[in-house]
């Protein structure tokens, strides 16, 4: 992948930095297709791990499907 193109895109977004919930952020790679779960609060914290469905897998995204 080229250098000037960013591997991740933001697929969805919610929440505030205000709210004791945070923002919550679905990221996805696109080489691989993996989808991840990010929540960032106002008080410094941040947590990654990749997004899992129901059956407990890792939610891939076709990465042919994906548009910046």
């Amino acid at each position: 992948m080229a250098k000037d193109k960013d591997r991740f895109i933001m697929s969805h977004k919610e929440g505030s930095q205000l709210s004791i919930e945070g923002v919550r952020m679905i990221f996805v790679d696109k080489v691989t297709g993996v989808n991840y779960f990010a929540l960032c609060n106002g008080g410094g914290g941040t947590a990654l791990t990749p997004l899992l469905d129901a059956d407990g897998r890792v939610v891939v995204t076709n990465p042919a499907l994906l548009t910046d």
